[in-house]
């Protein structure tokens, strides 16, 4: 039997069976031995124990299309970036530290506004444009008021997706929009857990339609790049990619040198002031780290 590991918790794995449910596993002593490690998102192969009680071995991993470092997860396609267009205000420079992550880890980002419903002042849609520019899916929603939903649903659709953004933006409140009429529901492990109701302390997947899969993770207040070099940052700006060509100089910055073509395309309105403020800062961070000696 065939299935997806949803969730993992104390050595055990629940994995979701499409149109059976979810079963409570154990992996076989050959992953300890071997020092493998399943993930969440892995597609595996079981051994059936016990039906009534749901209850079985895995017994091999599938080949990963991927994994990530952070959250610890296998087989993922993009990543849904959320942030508020207010209640809380947005921090981009906070937002950019997750664009970046999701860079690094050469994973498709999808951006996500939510609290539409309270954008007197229509800025997320200038929000929407700024990071559209810079080649980013973006989309305006509202969970409270079921607006966007399903043209963010598609573009979850028949794709494992993890959630990203920090707290208070209204990521679970998405998630619950989205799992209406859900092939799994969190409850369903919650029962077998029996933990209570479904908080987000762990990584879960949840099935939201036949091949459709949405990572729920806990928020973020906070971002470090410690794991990144400066000269590296700027590659993770891809709006810069085109103006790069017209420095003057191998190397660039791209902060203080003469003919730097992406200050150029910055005077010339090309790149957003807001994206390019955000980088100066986050080079200055970068350059001012403490080396790490091991």
């Amino acid at each position: 039997m065939q299935g997806k590991i949803v969730k993992g918790i104390a050595g055990f794995y629940y994995v979701h069976v499409s149109g059976r449910g979810i079963y409570e596993c154990k992996a076989r002593g050959i992953f300890r031995k071997e020092q493998i490690k399943p993930l969440v998102g892995d597609n595996v192969e079981m051994d059936l124990l016990d039906e009534t009680e749901k209850t079985g071995n895995i017994s091999r991993l599938l080949p990963r299309s991927s994994q990530l470092i952070r959250p610890a997860v296998a087989n993922v396609d993009q990543a849904l970036v959320v942030f508020a267009i207010t209640h809380p205000q947005p921090n981009f420079n906070l937002l950019d530290r997750f664009l970046i992550m999701m860079e690094r880890q050469q994973l498709p980002c999808v951006i996500c506004l939510n609290k539409q419903d309270l954008d007197r002042a229509g800025a997320g849609q200038e929000y929407a444009r700024i990071y559209s520019a810079c080649g980013y899916q973006t989309l305006t929603v509202s969970a409270a008021g079921k607006q966007g939903i399903e043209q963010l649903r598609e573009r979850l659709r028949g794709k494992t997706t993890t959630v990203a953004g920090p707290s208070g933006v209204g990521k679970s409140s998405l998630v619950n929009c989205l799992q209406s009429g859900a092939v799994m529901e969190t409850g369903e492990i919650s029962e077998k857990i029996q933990r209570g109701r479904h908080t987000t302390r762990h990584t879960q997947l949840i099935a939201l339609e036949e091949g459709t899969y949405i990572l729920d993770t806990p928020g973020f207040s906070s971002l470090g790049l410690f794991d990144l070099e400066k000269e590296e940052l700027a590659s993770c700006y891809p709006e810069f990619a085109a103006c790069e060509g017209n420095c003057r100089f191998t190397g660039c910055t791209h902060t203080v040198e003469p003919q730097c073509g992406v200050r150029q395309a910055l005077e010339r309105g090309e790149i957003s002031t807001l994206r390019y403020e955000n980088y100066c800062q986050l080079y200055r961070e970068l350059k001012d780290k403490k080396p790490v000696y091991k």
